[in-house]
């Protein structure tokens, strides 16, 4: 279920802890686990896997395009496996109705297409499914329970809407009432919606905001404990957005109000970016990641949602790839690669999928005409 508010709250909370002094360039090196109190030296990894493994619940916070992250992912579920084999994987790319189709897959009874199609990945979630099959393999290949955490899109827009006490009851999908959330998360919350804020309601959506975050935050939670509760013997490894796990102030502060504590938080950490701006508190550990080389692909647009539910584009970089193909300021994105556009995420998906000297075709709409446009990626070199 995407959530372009928590996307936002990545990218500023991963700065929350810059220092005024120049630090170094880069941190660690690839492969390192650093402790976000002391970043000055390497973590042991036997003796943090092995207390990962005594946990009941381990997060694992990924930037859902990062192909890397998923890389580490796969390797944290191997290590943690390998120590604790009873172990059950929750992922919050699927909604709660999907739990029947992550059985059938996990027992063998479906192909991976099968898989991908009546979980509706690509209209629920659209992130690269390329990234997410190796972990569902896994959890196949080790007969490893997978979960579907999450709810259905339209209970955190209602929540963002109403509000949680107007919701009606038949529509929470059994998910009870966040614990009220932490002061810093409240200041976290607060960076995102300022940054975001709602154009039709202004300041009176900020606690509806915040009650739509923390219902999300709840919902893994409940689904979480409720696997606990069934089977108390259990590691559930959480494979969740960085928004939900820096800090322990979203998932973890719902599970601790299951009575829920032995939790542990992860995320990675570009190398490129300087430790110093690495949180005291931001996760237990941080594992070292290098993205690799090469410049990711770029479409070269600024872009709003139009009213249609489709992009408006509302500005587009000289020289780019849109440029080039004669997109303008105004146009609104109708189709992308013969699929109806749903916003801004499938565009950056189909754009990040591109190999160089491939084609993206694109329907636009320019006043009252629709026009094809074909964006040409360069080729390498």
């Amino acid at each position: 279920m995407r959530h372009a508010p928590l996307a936002a709250f990545l990218a500023v909370a991963a700065l929350s802890g810059a220092c005024s002094a120049s630090p170094p360039a880069t941190c660690g090196q690839p492969g390192q686990w650093l402790n976000p109190a002391d970043t000055s030296a390497p973590l042991a990894a036997d003796a943090l896997l092995e207390r990962l493994a005594g946990q009941q619940v381990v997060l694992l916070g990924e930037a859902h395009d990062s192909a890397e992250d998923h890389r580490w992912q796969l390797h944290m579920l191997a290590q943690l496996h390998s120590r604790r084999p009873n172990l059950a994987i929750g992922f919050e790319m699927f909604p709660r109705r999907m739990q029947p189709v992550l059985d059938d897959w996990v027992a063998g009874k479906l192909p991976e297409r099968e898989l991908l199609k009546k979980s509706e990945w690509d209209k629920v979630w659209t992130f690269d499914a390329r990234d997410y099959l190796p972990l569902f393999h896994f959890a196949r290949m080790n007969r490893i329970p997978m979960l579907a955490l999450n709810v259905e899109r339209g209970l955190p827009e209602a929540v963002g809407k109403e509000g949680w006490d107007a919701v009606p009851e038949a529509r929470k999908e059994g998910v009870t009432r966040p614990a009220a959330p932490s002061a810093e998360y409240l200041k976290d919350l607060r960076m995102v919606f300022d940054h975001h804020p709602s154009r039709e309601r202004g300041e009176a959506a900020f606690p509806f905001f915040v009650e739509a975050q923390t219902a999300w935050d709840r919902a893994f939670a409940q689904s979480i404990a409720g696997h606990l509760t069934r089977n108390p013997d259990t590691l559930v490894v959480g494979i969740l957005g960085a928004g939900h796990v820096r800090h322990g102030r979203g998932v973890a502060h719902q599970l601790a109000d299951f009575a829920i504590r032995r939790v542990s938080g992860l995320i990675t950490w570009d190398q490129g970016i300087s430790c110093g701006h690495i949180a005291k508190g931001i996760a237990d550990a941080v594992y070292v990641v290098r993205e690799p080389a090469g410049p990711a692909p770029r479409l070269g647009v600024a872009t709003e949602s139009a009213k249609s539910g489709h992009l408006k584009i509302t500005e587009v970089t000289a020289g780019s790839v849109a440029d080039k193909a004669g997109l303008k300021s105004g146009d609104i994105i109708v189709d992308i690669a013969g699929q109806r556009s749903t916003g801004l995420q499938m565009l950056r998906n189909f754009v990040q999928r591109q190999t160089p000297g491939t084609w993206l075709p694109l329907k636009i709409r320019r006043g009252g005409d629709e026009l094809e446009i074909i964006a040409r990626f360069p080729a390498e070199g």
